[in-house]
């Protein structure tokens, strides 16, 4: 039986950047009589996990939310619940000079692709202190625009993703969210990320079941599924929903 229920954010539990449902958020805080849950995401904290889900679930009557753990910015921070607040457990941020080549590369390939819009909406390029993320068409843009977009530059996507690989040959560079890509430093992933909450619980690769919607190579999923953990793929966060009913109705 599986001790550890782990989830990707945007298209697996939430509309990208959008709020949990009531429904999913009943369905983790129910999860977590039986499991420890864990969300890993590319996203951050304060700005997107912690009101879009975080808060959600600790509404919920009765939930244990030692049970909780937090990994935002794919796996390079880690929070849990202590003494009544969230707290940071660790840290892997990035030094100005290693953000500042990154910013280049990526504004860089993304005008030669024709990938760097002139209005968009909010940064395209956020530093997220651990993590710098390009999201196309700016970090404030509708869920609809964003989804029209990805399906409309699947290949150009690819694209900027190699571009950028071969500018930061020292860095990881995934494929993320809707319209995002993500560098980290080197080796710290959403596999380090998981080994990391391995250490913390004492649970073994074998003890996890993983949810994502980025699981193919390239995607900042990929790495969990290459370390060997059970996963499952999904494209919206109503499948992660249905699946994780039955998981729920079959551990009462």
């Amino acid at each position: 039986m599986k001790k550890i229920l782990a989830f990707d954010s945007d298209d697996t539990i939430v509309v990208t950047k959008s709020p949990a449902t009531e429904r999913m958020a009943k369905l983790l805080a129910e999860a977590m009589q039986t499991y420890d849950v864990c969300i890993i995401s590319g996203t951050t904290f304060s700005e997107t996990i912690y009101p879009n889900t975080v808060k959600k679930i600790e509404q919920i009557d009765g939930v244990d939310l030692s049970r909780l753990h937090i990994m935002p910015t794919c796996g390079t921070r880690y929070y849990r619940y202590q003494d009544g607040e969230w707290r940071l457990q660790y840290q892997e941020d990035l030094t100005d000079d290693q953000k500042k080549k990154i910013f280049e590369a990526i504004e860089s390939s993304a005008k030669k692709l024709n990938m760097w819009v002139d209005n968009p909406a909010g940064e395209i390029i956020e530093d997220r202190l651990s993590q710098v993320t390009y999201s196309a068409l700016g970090q404030q843009a509708s869920s609809a625009d964003k989804y029209a977009w990805a399906e409309a530059n699947v290949d150009k996507r690819k694209q900027l993703n190699e571009a950028v690989k071969a500018l930061l040959p020292e860095f990881e560079v995934r494929t993320a969210g809707t319209t995002s890509l993500d560098i980290t430093k080197p080796g710290v992933d959403k596999a380090y990320g998981m080994k990391r909450l391995l250490e913390a619980t004492g649970c073994t690769k074998e003890d996890i079941l993983f949810f994502g919607d980025k699981l193919e190579e390239g995607g900042n999923d990929f790495p969990v599924r290459n370390m060997g953990i059970d996963c499952i793929a999904v494209e919206r966060w109503e499948d992660t929903a249905y699946a994780v009913e039955g998981i729920v109705a079959v551990s009462k």
